[in-house]
């Protein structure tokens, strides 16, 4: 009996150091990086003249990323993902809706304005080249990540109140397919997060009440997290 129970507590002991072992290898196949999220300040660049920025434009982004190292090392590779943002941007330039359509015009400083702003929603498909120093046992390293994020907008909305009313509806003037191009750069938790579109926000051809052309360039600036 006492020999059994040996036995067992020999077997016992040989089975918690093994997986305490096979618990302290590094993992050679390990992957970074798969989830992310993202806050940032929302920029207008090319924007027609007298258009300004009011309150604190945002934009907030969250998705998966499939890691995909093309070297033995593992600290290159390339990222590939699906994921959703919202981006608001406030200025004064309203958007007022018509019968047959919409009117862009600056806002009247008699009016009042609490708030006045467009926002989107989207489904976004980010691609990247991935840097980083990282090792199988190290968990903090810089990482420099450059490439190309694709947009599609699943809705926009214009939205303006005063102290007397309150107007908000959808904005099918918004150019429904986005692409740009991104850089996430940083170290350990924080890193920073470049974002600049190609194309305007508004469909092309569109213009102001007074003639201008209705240019709208989102620039995106902020931070950027991953995790696993």
């Amino acid at each position: 009996m006492r020999s059994c129970i040996a036995f067992f507590l020999s077997a016992f002991c040989l089975t918690v150091m093994s997986a305490q072992d096979s618990l302290q290898q590094p993992d050679l196949k390990y992957l970074e990086d798969q989830f992310y999220v993202g806050l940032t300040y929302n920029f207008i660049a090319n924007k027609p003249q007298g258009v300004n920025q009011r309150s604190l434009s945002y934009g907030l982004q969250f998705g998966f990323i499939k890691d995909l190292p093309l070297n033995t090392e593992r600290n290159f590779g390339l990222g590939l993902g699906l994921g959703y943002g919202y981006n608001s941007y406030y200025t004064n330039l309203q958007v007022v809706e018509l019968e047959d359509g919409f009117r862009y015009q600056l806002l009247d400083s008699d009016l009042g304005v609490k708030r006045n702003k467009v926002e989107t929603h989207l489904v976004e498909v980010p691609f990247e080249i991935r840097f980083r120093n990282s090792t199988p046992s190290e968990y903090r390293f810089w990482r420099l990540y450059l490439g190309a994020k694709l947009g599609y907008v699943l809705g926009g909305r214009a939205k303006t109140v005063t102290a007397d009313f309150k107007d908000s509806f959808y904005v099918t003037d918004i150019e429904r397919f986005r692409y740009g191009v991104m850089a996430n750069f940083g170290y350990n938790t924080f890193n920073i997060h470049v974002y600049y579109s190609f194309n305007n926000l508004f469909k092309d051809g569109l213009t102001l009440d007074t003639g201008e052309d209705l240019t709208f360039t989102p620039l995106r600036i902020g931070l950027i997290f991953y995790i696993l």
